[in-house]
């Protein structure tokens, strides 16, 4: 029996490829994508999400319009990762088969952890505006869900907005503070997705000169010369992609339960996830953090995902 599974979403290079995964294997059902700012405005990230769908042929994943702006914090976006809309690739233009529901983000959340209620995984892959608003409509969302991991923070290393905040916390630092303090999640944060890394040249599917071969070429690529230097790695980070993985194969991360908090201030705490690692708060753990990734076992996981795909 698959897993049904919904993504909070900002596509996104590195949601792109999650999203795919996820799409291509039969032990994941999913169940719809809820749209936020993050990656760009929403209105492109809503557009991004449905011309993947369409891309693949999946013109039945329903797609919820989120969250325009964080909580409280201006708005922040990455189009200089992630190309002018948010996105690289060749990629259709949505069409009236994936016009958005009804339902807002937030309550599209909450719509379907009722539906699927203690068997739905929530993958939170952008800024937590949507997850923090389906809480305050929904306060027993704790309860309905099975389990919510999120691609967020920076644990025990430096961040990539500031030394110590990750873009997704960072966008909406009062979202991921409530989501952090009250959803019990299993972060998964920049100390290990960096390592999250897919050469394409490992794949040789993705030679061929077809829309969706040189589409996932793009969105592995997207780091410029400059950001790999930054960062010490042969290729992109496809940070989003690993949550996908490691739900396909569990030994993909180690993960430990953690005492966590996430900074609100403005200045260099904005976003910041503190795991109390060593119990000096004498705080229980309010959720579960990943410490270490398996590369060769994530890019195993994710080629024979894409490899499927390109069939």
């Amino acid at each position: 029996m698959s897993r049904p599974v919904l993504f909070d979403t900002d596509p996104g290079c590195d949601d792109a490829v999650a999203i795919t995964l996820a799409l291509a294997s039969d032990d994941l059902e999913v169940v719809g994508l809820s749209t936020a700012h993050g990656n760009t405005t929403v209105e492109n990230t809503t557009a991004n999400a449905r011309s993947i769908l369409e891309l693949v042929d999946r013109t039945d994943v329903p797609v919820a319009r989120g969250a325009d702006c964080p909580l409280t914090v201006d708005l922040e976006t990455a189009e200089h990762i992630h190309g002018p809309d948010g996105i690289l690739g060749d990629l259709p233009e949505p069409t009236a088969a994936t016009e958005p529901v009804d339902a807002p983000g937030a309550q599209f959340i909450v719509e379907q952890a009722r539906e699927h209620a203690g068997d739905l995984t929530l993958v939170a892959i952008a800024p937590l505006t949507n997850v923090a608003l389906a809480l305050a409509l929904e306060p027993d969302l704790p309860e309905l869900l099975d389990e919510l991991v999120v691609m967020g923070g920076a644990a025990f290393g430096q961040g990539n907005v500031t030394p110590l905040a990750e873009a997704n916390f960072h966008s909406d630092p009062h979202a991921a503070h409530r989501v952090v303090r009250d959803l019990s999640p299993t972060i998964v944060g920049l100390d290990v997705t960096r390592g999250a890394t897919f050469p394409p040249d490992r794949l040789p599917a993705l030679s061929r000169d077809g829309q969706l071969e040189w589409t996932i070429r793009q969105w592995l690529t997207y780091y410029d010369e400059e950001q790999l230097a930054r960062y010490d790695i042969e290729s992109a980070a496809i940070h989003d992609a690993l949550v996908v993985a490691w739900l396909l194969d569990d030994g993909i991360l180690e993960i430990e339960p953690c005492a966590m908090r996430v900074g609100t201030d403005n200045d260099l705490a904005r976003g910041a996830l503190v795991c109390d690692a060593r119990g000096v708060t004498e705080r229980p753990p309010n959720g579960y953090v990943a410490t270490a990734v398996d590369t060769a076992r994530f890019r195993s996981v994710l080629g024979e995902g894409l490899e499927f795909l390109l069939q």
